[in-house]
């Protein structure tokens, strides 16, 4: 049996703000309650308060002020991959925009860590990518499978940034795949999708690899932005 650890103080703490950031109880370029204040709000010491928002204030949600009252920063200007991977745990607090910018992203990115892990490990690539013709039509089979898919290849591309930045948003992709993979249609897409990347990666071509999966998350954009509208 697995047994969940209890949170540290300072991680209950780090998450309650980020939700009262994200839910607009604090918005972007308000002010924290003054130091004592929110130390009882939080139900922590004044110390554990001081650790949790120099935390916050590290990955770019905060402005601590000497002197002055701590400022909530403008979080997608100045925040850094620690917030990118913190909003993927809120769902219900994303801009409506927000899983479309996240596919454009991936449609940058997917590109080129597929063509590097073809050339580096094509024959990896191939083991990856057999099970696809035995998967159960089912969405969370395919989310599982298409998630451990994208960050093998990210780590076979030999470049570690790429695989970070998948792991900020690991509980973000399974809820946005649960909500594609739903439709018939976006599991044949996918089917479809492995099996021309099979073939390219059994032949090594790297080049046609790449090509693929840049069409294919073209589509995928489309199809998400159809979903959503």
């Amino acid at each position: 049996m697995n047994w969940e650890l209890p949170q540290r103080p300072a991680e209950l703490s780090e998450k309650r703000l980020i939700d009262a950031i994200l839910s607009g109880q604090y918005p972007i370029e308000s002010n924290l309650p003054a130091e004592r204040e929110l130390a009882v709000m939080l139900g922590v010491t004044r110390p554990t308060l001081r650790e949790t928002l120099q935390r916050l204030s590290r990955d770019g949600w905060l402005e601590i002020r000497h002197g002055k009252p701590t400022r909530v920063r403008n979080y997608w200007r100045e925040g850094n991959l620690g917030v990118l991977a913190a909003i993927a745990q809120y769902p219900h607090s994303h801009p409506n925009d927000f899983p479309v910018n996240l596919l454009a992203l991936r449609s940058l990115l997917a590109p080129a860590y597929t063509q590097l892990a073809v050339e580096r490990a094509a024959e990896t690539v191939t083991e990856l990518l057999q099970p696809y013709q035995n998967l159960e039509d089912d969405a969370l089979i395919f989310t599982e499978f298409d998630w451990r898919l994208q960050v093998e290849l990210t780590y076979l591309s030999g470049n570690p940034v790429f695989t970070l930045i998948y792991n900020s948003f690991t509980g973000l992709y399974q809820v946005l795949g649960m909500t594609y993979f739903q439709h018939a249609d976006y599991r044949a897409l996918s089917q479809r999708f492995y099996r021309n990347l099979l073939k390219y990666a059994s032949t090594g071509d790297a080049v046609g690899a790449g090509k693929l999966v840049r069409e294919t998350m073209q589509s995928s954009q489309m199809l998400w932005q159809a979903l959503k509208a």
